[in-house]
């Protein structure tokens, strides 16, 4: 019988800090969650960045991107056919397009897109940790300097984090410096989330014994997540409940009751 290594990723070890419970639901039970306009909004405009960098430089102006929204929104349909249903009517579809070309509007203000020539981007990084655990992630791009450093991007399309939240969006980042170092050798000179829609640039330069602290921190989680497979213990999170979860009607703090754990059942590869 293969044995499929455990791997964490960045989007999934934060789901296990928010709540592990969830992390339950969306990785060990796999519930479907139906597509909500945030996230799919997020997923639009981040295919639109990653098309926009497929035009000529000159040609990657705030107009042309627009233009790229609806296009990139038939091909998102076309592959998840569910993002269709998030709308009760055609007015309603395109206020919320037009909200994505605003906010792919004011990409333009963090920086000038003519200038860049992104040496990678939506690149898939996997590092099979000595411990057993392959770490992974998709980094949305990276910048390669004339001298040879490198600058990791990440888009955000939601609201800057107030700050006591900060260090959590900051350690997705570390994530990628991270599996940069491990498996390039090299140690990225900046990291920067855009929060596209409200302007705003979080931006960290880490240095070797950083990104080493990041990987105890993810390693560490993954030993948090073994122990709650082994001992079927996923409880929800600390903070207050969270009014936009799906799994409210499962979840202990809004009354619910977990549905029993399949036997076996273990998060994808």
């Amino acid at each position: 019988m293969t044995t499929v290594a455990p791997t964490l990723s960045p989007s999934r070890a934060a789901d296990f800090v928010m709540c592990p419970l969830r992390y339950r639901f969306r990785c060990i039970d796999r519930l479907p969650e139906p597509p909500s306009p945030d996230a799919v909004r997020g997923t639009l405009v981040h295919l639109v960045l990653e098309r926009l960098y497929d035009l000529p430089a000159a040609d990657r102006t705030p107009a042309a991107a627009v233009r790229l929204v609806d296009p990139a929104w038939r091909d998102l349909v076309d592959l998840e056919p569910e993002c269709a249903e998030l709308h009760s009517d055609d007015a309603e579809r395109e206020r919320w397009l037009d909200s994505a070309r605003t906010i792919v509007e004011r990409y333009f203000v963090l920086e000038d897109p003519t200038r860049l020539e992104p040496a990678e981007r939506e690149v898939l990084l996997e590092h099979p940790h000595e411990s057993g655990v392959v770490l992974r992630g998709v980094i949305d791009r990276v910048d390669e300097a004339a001298d040879g450093t490198l600058r990791v991007v990440d888009y955000k399309t939601g609201r800057t984090p107030a700050e006591r939240y900060e260090a959590a969006a900051l350690f997705q980042l570390r994530f990628y410096a991270l599996l940069l170092w491990r498996t390039r050798g090299v140690v990225p000179a900046l990291l920067q989330l855009y929060y596209v829609a409200d302007g705003t640039i979080l931006t960290i330069a880490p240095d070797e014994a950083d990104l080493r602290r990041t990987e105890r921190r993810a390693l560490a989680i993954r030993e948090a997540i073994r122990t709650a497979e082994e001992t079927g213990r996923w409880e929800p999170g600390e903070r207050p409940p969270c009014s936009w979860c799906p799994h409210q009607a499962l979840c202990p703090r809004w009354g619910g009751t977990p549905p029993p754990l399949t036997p076996g059942a273990s998060p994808p590869p």
